[in-house]
């Protein structure tokens, strides 16, 4: 096993689970060094997200600790053989926050996504102005260069909705972030004709709260929840004033689905909602 100094989400998610499978089992970190005929370091190594492990080991480690969950088990292995899998978010390794590339990780590995976003508009569906217009206002300033990597890694993002196996996704937006002008009016009204575009896409559903619908649960958030191959592996990304904010425990997983859900419910339907898009789109004249 090749040790590393920073391990991927995914890679600390297999980690993680790996942990709470032993603890679940009642297991001490000894008891699975000897059952593997290691010493404790390694399987403190592996929990740390400091080793890799392979799928074979992970296996093993799963069966000792007799998982009943297969679909769990085959989920955990194939997270292990991503490892050798080098993707396009690793050129931006160095030059980026490691979040960022965490979110790309995410959302690459994702079967479904939903999000939640009541003053920005989803940074799958947004136009590289408007991107641009974002990065330029953040605080402390970021160099030009700076901005122009997170805008072009934020289009690279947007992939995943496109192509062959386009991944479901549902986004649920307020009326304020549709409202609001990044970049200029043209900037606005490009990029709501973006969003009443993307709405149309089979795999895309655009979910509008409106302004008469008060006030609603989850106000003031922004939830990217990312359906995994396995419930157990649900994830939630939250944007934070530090960054990004990945949260994978079973009780706050359902109660972000939980809340997703209650927001929808105060949503207008979709086809409704691309109305509304593109009413205001048109209210966004020539400067």
């Amino acid at each position: 096993m090749a040790a590393r100094n920073a391990p991927t989400g995914r890679q600390r998610r297999l980690a993680t689970e790996l942990r709470r499978m032993r603890e679940q089992a009642g297991i001490s970190i000894q008891e699975a060094a000897s059952m593997l005929g290691a010493d404790r370091t390694m399987i403190s190594n592996i929990e740390a997200g400091r080793t890799t492990v392979s799928e074979d080991r992970v296996r093993q480690l799963t069966c000792h600790y007799k998982c009943p969950n297969e679909a769990l088990v085959d989920a955990l292995a194939d997270m292990a053989a991503s490892r050798r899998t080098k993707h396009w978010w690793t050129e931006y390794r160095g030059k980026l926050p490691d979040g960022h590339l965490d979110v790309s990780e995410l959302e690459h590995y994702a079967v479904r996504i939903r999000t939640a976003q009541t003053v920005h508009l989803p940074g799958l569906l947004q136009t590289e102005d408007h991107a641009r217009a974002i990065f330029e206002l953040t605080v402390p300033k970021l160099p030009r260069l700076d901005v122009e990597l997170r805008v072009a890694h934020r289009m690279a993002r947007q992939n995943v909705l496109v192509g062959d196996n386009p991944m479901p996704y549902t986004g649920i937006i307020h009326e304020a972030a549709l409202r609001l002008e990044f970049g200029g009016r043209a900037v606005a009204r490009a990029q709501l004709r973006r969003l009443a575009e993307a709405a149309e896409q089979p795999n895309v559903t655009l979910l509008v709260i409106p302004f008469s619908a008060g006030g609603f649960h989850g106000a003031g958030q922004s939830v990217l929840y990312a359906e995994g191959p396995v419930p157990e592996l649900d994830t939630v990304q939250l944007d934070t004033a530090l960054g990004a904010n990945f949260v994978d425990a079973p009780t706050p997983l359902a109660n972000y689905r939980s809340l997703l859900d209650l927001m929808e419910q105060s949503a207008l339907s979709p086809g409704d909602s691309r109305e509304l898009i593109r009413s205001l789109a048109h209210t966004f004249r020539e400067d």
